[in-house]
């Protein structure tokens, strides 16, 4: 059993913060929105708990004593300590977890971040950057985006935001003003693997063979492959709207313009259960601008 003192009554101490900033029993009635009888009780219950008085009771209305005063600084300033808190707790922006691959959230998450804050800056999102396979309820994941193939679980719920179409990308200081290259000319350049392998299918779709090219280069994540690329350090393969905005701006060439067709496509995953109101938002939004872009 606990040996600490019981706390007063909250409504007498309610009763008594606002009685000592009025001093007068029925403005602070009239403060709570009850009757001054009641307010007189609780406060005389109050001061019986603590076997003290607080007050005095004048003709004029009612002065503190001593113990009276210096309580009433400590519970006005809890009161106050309790609005702040409950103030915080109601404007605090609703958190969502979504757990991507790195190189979603590098080059196409993380370059639309500030679209979205901008959009619903009452949300807190919160990007967890993983090739592992995520648990919604041990991980406390909400949303999920991952490279996959139909079907899926019952309990989840899959909106397809990419089709795996696969390029291949490449500094334009590579090509030195070169228009597309052929086998033999890719051969003689450095290509940069990442785990998925997919150099031996595109170069057999491409050209009709393989391709031995006199170097290569291998990460362990197509992100950085493509940082590799952007360096001028040889040929990338990625999916396309991976390194849109890079094409678009410049930044990587084709320099071979067949496109493959990877199977593995990028789809958003949530529970079909229990997803909070702001995750709903967060998977509109980027089923909105994903289907923008692919269309």
């Amino acid at each position: 059993m606990s040996n600490e003192m019981p706390l007063p009554p909250l409504n007498g101490l309610r009763a008594f913060a606002a009685a000592g900033r009025h001093l007068n029993f029925r403005a602070a009635a009239d403060e709570l929105g009850v009757t001054q009888g009641a307010v007189a009780q609780q406060v005389r219950g109050l001061e019986d708990h603590l076997g003290l008085r607080l007050f005095l009771r004048e003709p004029r209305g009612l002065a503190f004593t001593d113990e009276g005063r210096a309580y009433h600084l400590s519970v006005s300033r809890a009161f106050e300590q309790l609005a702040e808190a409950t103030d915080a707790l109601r404007h605090a922006p609703a958190r969502v977890t979504i757990s991507v691959t790195p190189t979603f959230a590098s080059k196409w998450l993380i370059p639309r971040l500030s679209d979205f804050t901008q959009a619903h800056p009452g949300i807190d999102l919160r990007i967890t950057a993983t090739e592992r396979v995520a648990s919604f309820h041990a991980d406390g994941i909400e949303l999920a985006v991952r490279q996959a193939r139909p079907p899926f679980g019952a309990s989840l719920r899959a909106n397809l935001l990419f089709a795996q179409e696969v390029v291949a990308v490449c500094s334009p200081a590579l090509l030195a003003g070169e228009g597309p290259v052929d086998a033999a000319t890719l051969a003689r350049m450095t290509l940069l693997h990442d785990t998925h392998d997919l150099w031996p299918r595109f170069a057999e779709e491409a050209f009709g063979g393989s391709v031995k090219p006199a170097r290569a280069l291998r990460f362990n994540q197509t992100t950085l492959s493509l940082d590799a690329a952007l360096a001028g350090q040889g040929v990338a393969l990625a999916s396309r709207f991976l390194v849109q905005r890079d094409l678009e701006a410049g930044r990587l060439l084709r320099p071979v313009p067949h496109v493959m067709e990877g199977g593995l496509d990028f789809y958003l995953l949530s529970p079909r259960q229990g997803v909070s109101s702001a995750a709903i938002i967060v998977r509109d939004w980027l089923c909105t601008v994903a289907k923008g872009e692919a269309g």
